[in-house]
Formats: C-alpha cells, structure tokens, sequence
C-alpha cells in the first residue's frame, strides 16, 4: 500500500518531468494524453486506496527518509494520509484529470501547448504534496509549489503586459500570507518542539485556552490561508489570475488552489479549537469577504470576472462555517463548491471558445439554441451555485446558513444577504449568456458551435457530480445521523469545538423554507427581468448609485493603489535618489581618490634599479637618524 501511495503522488510529477524535457519534440496528442493518464492513474490509485479505508481506520504515515533535526525539532520527509487527506487527494485528481482532458481542446491551437500542460502535472504534483505531508513545513513545500505554478499559468500569455501584472500580482500577494504562514511554523516549533501533525495535536492541549501562543499561532496561519484563499483584504489577485487560460481558472482558482487555506485551518483544527477569539475572526473576515465579493459580482460584466468573485465569495461562506466550528460543513462546501465552480468555468471557457475569445456577456445572447450541452450543463451549475432544491450546492450551503444561525442569527441574516446576492448575479450571468438575441458581430455569430467532445466530456460529468454530489451528507432532517456521511469519515480527525447549542427541527426547517423561498423570489425576478422584459446590461458609464460601486469595484484597487502601492513606489524613488545624489558620491569619490593615489605611487614604481637604490639609502639613513636621536 505505501508503495502505491508513493506512486500515487510521483506520477504527476513523471508527466511534468516528461513533458518539460521532451514535449516541445513530442506531438500534442502524446503530450496533453501523457499528462491526462498521470493524474487519471493518481485518481485511480486514490479510488483504490479508498475502497480499502473506513472512517475508522487508523492514521497511516510513510516515513521516506530523515529530513534533519535542529536544536531537537526532528523533521522528518514523511507523507500521512488519513480520512482528510485522501478526500483532498480525491478532489484534486478527479477533478484534475477532467481538466486536463478539457485542456487538450481548448488549448490545441496554443504554441505553448507542451508547456502549460508541464505546468498543469506540476501544479497537481505540489499540491498533492501540500495535502499528503506529515508536517507543516512538507505543506509549506507544497503551498510555495502551488504558488508558483499559479504564477506561471496566470502570465501564461506572457505576451499581453497586463496579464503579467496580473501574475506578479497574484505572487506578491500570497507572500504576504506565505510569510505569516511561515512565523507560524517557526512559533509551533518554539512552543512545542515539533512540526508533524500528530505530535502537534497531542501536545496541543499544554497550549493556555484562549492564550496570547495560540491565538498567535493561529492567527499567523489564518493570515496565511487568506492569502491563498483570497479573503479580505488579500483577495484583489484572484479575480486579476482570470488572465490565465480558462482550465486554470477552473483548477488553480475554483476547485483546488484556493481551497488549500480551507484545508490548513482544518487540518489544523486541534489548534483553532483552542483558540476561539481567533475562530471568531475567522468567520468575520469569511462573513465580509462573501458580502463584499457578492456585491462586487452584482455588475461585472466579464464571463470569468462574475465567476472569480464568486469564487471569493463562496471561500468566505467557507471561512464563516470555519470560524463556526462547523469544520465538517467547510469541507462538505469545498467539495461540492469543487463539482460546480470547476463545471461553471470550464462551461464558461465553452462559452469563450464558442464566441472566439469574447468574454463580454453583454455582447452575448441566444447562446443556449447554438451550444445547447454548454447550456444544459451551465444551467446546472447556476442552479446548484444559487440553491436548487437538493442539488449539491443547496444542501452545502443550508448547513452553513445553519451554522451560522447556531452562532449568531446577526451572522446568519448576513450570510442570507449574501447567499441572495449570490442567485442574482448568477441568473444575471445564465440569462445574459444564453437567453435572448444574440448581440455580438456577424463573424462571431458564423463562429458560433459546440464544443469538442474532450471539453464536453467534462462538463457533462461535472454536471452529475454537481446534482449528486450532496448526498454524501444530508440535512438531519432527512435520514437523521445516517445520511451524514461525510461527518462520520471526517471525525477521526476533527476535534468537536466546544460544545454548541443544538437547533430545533422546526428552527431548521424555517431556515431552509426562508432559502427556498429567496430563490424562487430571486429566479421569478430575474427571469422577468432579463428574459420577459429584455433588459441588457448597461455600459458602466450609465451605471449610478450602487450599480456604479459595483461595477467599480468598489474602488478597493485604487484605494490599494493609493495607500500602499503609491507610497511604497515614493519610497523607493527617495531610496533611488538617495541611493544616487549621497551613496553613489560616496563611492565614486573612495573609487577617484584610490585611483589618484594609485597614480601617484605608480610614479615611484618606475622600474629604475638607481631610484630604488636612492630611496632605500635615504629610507636606512632617516631609520639610524631617528634611532640616534631616541637613545641620546
């Protein structure tokens, strides 16, 4: 089994190896079809690993080799796969391997064609890393991997200026949190001698409950996942990384990357627990990071931009169930988050390559007669994301609202406002792309088809998926403790936060009537709005009140700009200046006199055997001089 379990996370690696080496030589069917099997046959390799693992069975680690040991910190390079580890594992290969096979379509006229797919095994690679690890600084290898990757994909089209801002953006921001991340490892190590898991978590009840230690050491990593998972105030990267091409959006920044934050603070979970001040910032932070994103969503009018700030949005509904207690539920969202996101990029990446690289929704339309799988999967997606009775996304995100409500009905109302603002701006993008006339050119038009069967493969199996996928832990209500599956596999290695008041059934049922309720509400309003009374979306310069905050952003990168980017770039103009008017003057006059004085012996350094003669007899003859003078 360990030998499989290794494998299971070089195989990409091999595919990254390959095609890095050798891709620009090979033809692109060897190439995307040899990175397609890498992850499938990791995937497969995680399905059998699986069928041989309940919730009950025990932690398994694989010791590799002894990393080092300083000042008694043992490390170890070690991998441990438990009941968390292996549903990430199964999240990002399953997913992964339908978005390489969706890749190899839409990429197929790329000249970079070999290389983003070396990135892509890469990418899997490192994060497979991240969530196989024994020890935090494994994940810390993992989480700079992913990083880079990201990197790369995002200034893939390295060509176009802005897409590379885009990138050093999205690098620049994550160091930000990498960094907390990294203090936090190094205070775990101070305070408790070691970094693996499983030692962590059973020193960890020496920690002070509600301590300065650990609300700083969970703090630290807190900061470290809002910048890998795009919460406030570093998220403004993710909605710029929809410079990369379509599939990244969909596996970096929609079902894998961006969940690693969720993944830390739930693996780390033994920690958080005992520390509440910071779970409560956590779920704040998480609670005004999907207020804002939702509102922003509200106006955009770029296919992938409505998508990313949703993505943002659904991370913060994530954090809220974090900072909840309700760990769990978090990953219930990640997962099922996982199945529709994925579906609803790469079914916008279906759009995009339909209309020929327009990502503009407002020059769209009628789209739904002319790709009508693209559609039909869409359809299922925006339903799912919006709150469709018992479609995956529904059942996911009632148990946050729920515990939410068990935290604070303030919270909840909040999270409703959200969860509201979430099926507005997803029918606004459905009936904007598919329904009505067609409003682009005539060349887009006649460019108008379906995809091929390698992108709509994908689409149709993230489609099930997103309908089914919420059955793996269903409301109480329904099956009561049998149906939750997913809290049963998961509660090996979760510890249950202090204990929380239970709901009452009729409370739950209000909450989940008041859910359907709003969508239906949300639907019948929009769909008269956009499709019985045609309203196109304006140009942002109509746009007033609200509507013109949205479409700007609220203004949140000028106000960046202006407090942090313009001030750093004054200061390192006055270190420019500095650096040139006072030390470049300081060197070049060291440099001018050494180079005077080097002229100046130069001169008695003549090469006349009678001048060294004279120097040396008037140098022995000032020495007996002096030396006559000292002893008389």
């Amino acid at each position: 089994m360990d030998n499989l379990i290794i494998a299971l996370l070089i195989l990409p690696l091999i595919g990254f190896l390959i095609n890095g080496l050798f891709g620009k030589h090979l033809p692109k069917v060897l190439v995307g079809g040899l990175a397609t099997l890498m992850v499938l046959a990791s995937f497969i390799l995680a399905l059998y690993i699986f069928s041989d693992y309940t919730a009950q069975t025990p932690i398994r680690i694989i010791s590799l080799y002894k990393w080092f040991e300083i000042h008694g910190v043992a490390v170890n390079f070690s991998l441990q796969i438990d009941q968390l580890s292996l549903m990430m594992i199964l999240i990002i290969t399953g997913i992964g391997s339908l978005i390489h096979l969706y890749s190899i379509g839409y990429m197929w006229q790329d000249t970079g064609f070999y290389k983003f797919f070396t990135y892509l095994n890469l990418f899997v690679f490192s994060m497979l890393l991240l969530v196989m690890g024994s020890n935090y600084l494994i994940l810390f290898i993992g989480w700079e991997g992913v990083g880079v990757c990201s990197y790369l994909l995002i200034g893939f089209w390295y060509s176009n200026v802005e897409y590379g801002k885009a990138a050093r953006k999205a690098f620049i921001m994550n160091r930000i949190g990498d960094l907390a991340l990294l203090i936090g490892i190094f205070a775990i190590a101070y305070e408790v001698h070691a970094v693996d898991y499983l030692s962590i978590a059973q020193h960890a009840p020496k920690f002070e409950y509600n301590g300065i230690a650990i609300i700083f050491i969970t703090t630290s990593l807190f900061i470290g996942a809002m910048g890998k998972s795009a919460q406030i105030p570093l998220f403004t990267w993710l909605p710029d990384a929809m410079a990369g091409p379509t599939p990244v959006s969909a596996l970096i920044h929609a079902a894998t990357m961006v969940t690693a934050g969720i993944y830390l603070v739930v693996r780390s979970n033994f920690l958080f627990t005992l520390a509440p001040n910071t779970m409560e910032f956590i779920m704040y932070v998480g609670l005004l990071t999907a207020l804002v994103a939702s509102f922003i969503a509200l106006r955009q009018n770029d296919i992938k931009k409505v998508l990313a700030y949703s993505t943002v949005s659904q991370l913060g509904f994530m954090f809220i169930a974090l900072g909840a207690g309700a760990y769990t539920t978090a990953m219930f969202h990640l997962m099922t988050h996982a199945f529709f996101k994925a579906l609803l990029f790469l079914g916008s990446g279906s759009v995009i390559h339909a209309m020929g690289g327009e990502q503009d929704m407002r020059h769209m339309g009628g789209l739904r007669k002319k790709i009508p799988l693209t559609y039909w999967t869409f359809l299922i997606g925006t339903l799912a994301i919006t709150g469709f009775p018992f479609l995956s996304g529904m059942i996911s995100k009632d148990e946050i609202l729920t515990a939410a409500f068990i935290k604070s009905p303030a919270v909840w109302f909040f999270t409703f406002v959200s969860a509201t603002m979430t099926a507005c701006y997803m029918f606004r993008l459905l009936y904007l792309t598919f329904f009505g006339e067609f409003r682009g050119s005539k060349e887009q038009e006649h460019h108008l088809h379906e995809s091929p069967l390698s992108m709509t493969l994908p689409l149709v199996i993230l489609a099930i998926l997103s309908v089914i996928g919420g059955c793996i832990n269903l409301p109480h209500f329904i099956a009561h403790e049998h149906a939750q599956q997913l809290a049963h596999w998961l509660h090996a290695v979760i510890i249950s936060p202090v204990e929380r008041p239970e709901i009452s059934m009729t409370t739950e049922m209000i909450l989940l009537s008041l859910t359907l309720l709003m969508f239906l509400i949300v639907w019948i309003m929009l769909r008269r709005l956009y499709v019985n009374k045609k309203k196109m979306a304006l140009p942002e310069k109509k746009y007033t009140g609200w509507e013109r905050l949205s479409a700007q952003k609220l203004k949140i990168d000028e106000i960046y700009n202006a407090m942090i980017i313009k001030p750093v770039e004054g200061m390192g103009k006055a270190a420019s200046m500095f650096d040139k008017s006072v030390l470049d003057r300081i060197v070049d006059f060291i440099a001018s006199w050494a180079e005077g004085s080097g002229k100046s012996f130069k001169r008695l350094q003549n090469g006349n055997v009678e001048t060294y003669m004279l120097m040396m007899s008037l140098a022995v003859g000032i020495i007996l001089i002096i030396n006559f003078l000292l002893n008389s």
